[in-house]
């Protein structure tokens, strides 16, 4: 055989052994997902520009993804958790209200985030509670700490029972880690964390209650407090998640549940009980980004699906986040909806709401009547009383929470100019033309939602059958206003 044939054939050898190597190779396994909810808190964090220090939060953020407009359907702990485990919002779903009072979802058998990603080969895992009826729609391998824990007691166990799970088997895994922080009582400090809590001398009230009173200037303080503690547990959970071995093969994605428990955040539809923090650490995706899109928690199942490499159920009104986590500009909605039902018994009041890119549009089915939960959040957590606490306010304030004791139909507001909505546009003729694009909008996506409050008969009947049941925690027959 001369020289080029034997060149030839060498060449051909290898050829050979390089497409077999190739069609051999295994795939590359699918990431493991690192879930991280916090109760009861917005935004408030260092990396979106809040006074309170989270070193570590701040960093995920830095090497992830950063979301400024990120919001829940609804502003309760039940019905955001049913949300992001059904990627559907309240009213398709039934979970309206608090599973503590009996509410549940209608059905047990939707596909869901635990039994999709078993189904694709995952471990699955829940630290915290999971606050969502029935509780065994949602079977997962591991269930540890199920109680709420707003005493805060055994915080180390959140991390050393996640590092067993990392370990316990090389399959790949999706842990939910739900943390009690920062809901009430806002606990000034546990077990020395934070090592400096701050004082009420510290701090300004958050500027969405429009209110700096002294009291809410403490609250204030004590919510930060329990943020600097929620960001040293999280910091103890990556730490145990790098010390598995398994940082670079996992997404961690973090949130809050709905706004802080305070005057104009939970339990509304106003900016401080909806807006959240997102942040998204993707290996092997842009870092240090920040973006703007309107997002939703709504987002996440399809978003687990992708990491998964399975399709997500038909039909949800989600799309992943995978494209913009990559850095990427597709074409992304233009228009949030979210919605309002009930808590706990004491504090009925549908609403639904839209917001584009700048302005936001609430409507109050029952206009005129008393908002129950205005006096409820008031009498629960102002110990000075409603007159003291406005003392000081300024006449768009005062205006603003009289509204919101007594809702008008229809209130509009431009988040551009004004971001912490004290300003109800809704009568001004100069916005008429974006009042009815913003109601039209609304009414479509009603309509495509399959959302039986679109007659708003059937908000008010809802709203008397919570009222006559009152306190008592039964399960109440509120479906047959509810489905259309």
């Amino acid at each position: 055989m001369n020289y080029k044939s034997h060149l030839l054939l060498s060449l051909l050898c290898c050829t050979a052994f390089l497409f077999t190597t190739i069609a051999n190779a295994a795939p590359p396994a699918p990431l493991n997902i690192l879930f991280i909810v916090s109760e009861d808190n917005g935004p408030e964090l260092g990396c979106y520009g809040s006074p309170v220090k989270t070193p570590v939060l701040d960093k995920l953020a830095a090497d992830g993804t950063l979301f400024k407009n990120a919001y829940v359907p609804q502003a309760g702990c039940s019905q955001s958790r049913a949300a992001f485990l059904t990627g559907l919002y309240p009213h398709q779903n039934g979970q309206i209200g608090l599973a503590t009072w009996k509410y549940e979802m209608y059905r047990s058998d939707w596909p869901n985030v635990v039994t999709t990603l078993k189904q694709a080969g995952y471990r699955t895992g829940i630290l915290g509670k999971l606050h969502v009826n029935p509780a065994d729609a949602f079977p997962f391998d591991m269930k540890e700490i199920s109680d709420a824990n707003f005493s805060r007691k055994k915080m180390a166990r959140y991390a050393e029972k996640a590092g067993h799970f990392f370990a316990a088997s090389k399959r790949p895994f999706y842990l939910q880690v739900n943390y009690p922080d920062a809901h009430r009582p806002f606990i000034k400090q546990v077990n020395g964390i934070p090592k400096k809590p701050l004082t009420g001398s510290d701090v300004e009230a958050l500027p969405y209650m429009g209110i700096n009173t002294d009291e809410l200037k403490q609250q204030t303080a004590d919510y930060y407090n329990c943020m600097m503690r929620l960001d040293t547990h999280i910091g103890q959970l990556l730490q145990a998640l790098e010390k598995s071995g398994k940082q670079d093969q996992t997404v961690v994605i973090y949130i809050g549940d709905h706004g802080a428990d305070l005057l104009r955040g939970k339990r509304t539809s106003y900016e401080g009980g909806l807006k959240i923090p997102m942040i998204v650490r993707w290996p092997g995706q842009v870092t240090g980004q920040v973006r703007n899109e309107l997002v939703s928690t709504l987002d996440l199942f399809p978003t687990f699906c992708e990491i998964a490499g399975v399709q997500p159920p038909n039909n949800l009104p989600g799309r992943s986040l995978g494209p913009l986590v990559q850095g990427l500009k597709p074409e992304w909605r233009q228009y949030l909806f979210t919605e309002y039902h009930v808590h706990s018994n004491h504090n009925p009041w549908p609403q639904r709401t839209v917001r584009g890119q700048r302005y936001k549009l609430i409507h109050n089915p029952l206009a005129g009547q008393v908002n129950p939960g205005y006096q409820f959040t008031i009498s629960k957590f102002i110990k000075d009383g409603e007159e003291a606490m406005l003392v000081g306010a300024s006449a768009q304030v005062k205006k603003a929470y009289a509204l919101m004791k007594q809702p008008p139909e229809f209130e509009l507001y431009d988040l551009e100019t004004d971001p912490f909505e004290f300003n109800n546009l809704a009568e001004d003729a100069k916005h008429a033309a974006q009042l009815k694009h913003l109601q039209q909008k609304l009414r479509t996506w009603q309509q495509q939602t399959g959302d039986a409050l679109a007659d708003p008969k059937k908000a008010k009947k809802l709203f008397q059958l919570i009222q006559t049941t009152g306190t008592n925690k039964e399960l109440i027959p509120y479906r047959e206003f509810m489905e259309p």
